[in-house]
């Protein structure tokens, strides 16, 4: 069971990254590292996520399975992402802010969580992040593959409760369900 992925919410999330990094160049494994602790973090303290991303382990930790192939594939995977117009392609392995699409779409306490990750993680350097996340007990090593993680792995390393994760699940059912509502 997976959260919806949400490519407005993710452009925004990373873009506030690159912003409070001074919009310098950030180097694309780091901004992907910041997005997953994002991510837990939320799913820790709102039991959602902020992007609705997949997780795969990675051979540098876990990785935001989507956001992964924005950067390394281009808009060729994804013609009509909004990633594009705002986040640079790599460049000597780093991504920068084209154009700032806001955060109209992130609510308060999604904002508090990527500054707090931001002001705890963005001072550390690219690889020294990369170990920090080998040690989280969701990613297993690939051996140069990658392995699925599941919402699950992540909820039952934050140490929630079957009650906690039943209640996670049956939230993403409504989320589901709704989005299909309002698809058709």
């Amino acid at each position: 069971m997976e959260f919806n992925y949400d490519p407005i919410k993710t452009v925004q999330t990373a873009a506030l990254f690159l912003k409070m990094n001074g919009e310098k160049p950030m180097k694309y494994i780091k901004l992907i590292k910041l997005l997953y602790l994002a991510d837990k973090a939320a799913l820790k303290l709102m039991d959602e996520t902020i992007t609705g991303d997949k997780y795969v382990s990675m051979n540098y930790g876990p990785v935001l399975s989507k956001v992964y192939d924005l950067i390394n594939h281009g808009p060729e995977r994804d013609p009509d992402n909004p990633w594009f117009n705002h986040i640079s392609s790599p460049s000597d392995y780093c991504v920068t802010l084209l154009d700032d699409p806001g955060d109209d779409e992130l609510c308060e306490e999604e904002e508090k969580i990527i500054e707090t990750i931001y002001k705890t993680f963005g001072h550390i350097n690219v690889w020294k992040l990369s170990e920090i996340t080998h040690h989280m007990p969701e990613w297993q090593d690939p051996h140069g593959s990658a392995i699925p993680i599941s919402i699950d792995d992540i909820l039952k390393a934050l140490r929630k409760t079957e009650d906690d994760i039943e209640a996670v699940h049956k939230n993403i059912e409504k989320e589901n369900y709704f989005n299909l509502l309002l698809a058709s």
